[in-house]
């Protein structure tokens, strides 16, 4: 099985809709009346906190690959300079 990145912000905005979606099925139920009101704050609430998540993670991940870029580019020996046949 190939890895992949994890995508939280993905993983957030799942988890709302499922949220979205049980709540209309125990309406359908008669479990539960929602109120008209609930589904667009929690839409909208959950769309802005996948956002945010995924805009965290992005800054991090960019974060340590930058420091892992310049740990590698500080290690690696300098090239030679003699013998080059480059033409200008």
């Amino acid at each position: 099985m190939l890895r992949h990145e994890i995508r939280p912000g993905r993983a957030v905005a799942g988890l709302v809709m499922l949220t979205l979606a049980g709540g209309y099925a125990a309406d359908a139920a008669g479990a539960w009346t929602i109120p008209w009101t609930f589904v667009a704050p929690v839409f909208l609430g959950g769309l802005w906190l996948a956002a945010t998540v995924t805009w965290v993670s992005y800054r991090l991940r960019r974060r340590r690959d930058g420091r892992k870029a310049s740990a590698e580019t500080s290690a690696a020996p300098e090239p030679s300079r003699g013998g080059s046949t480059d033409a200008l």
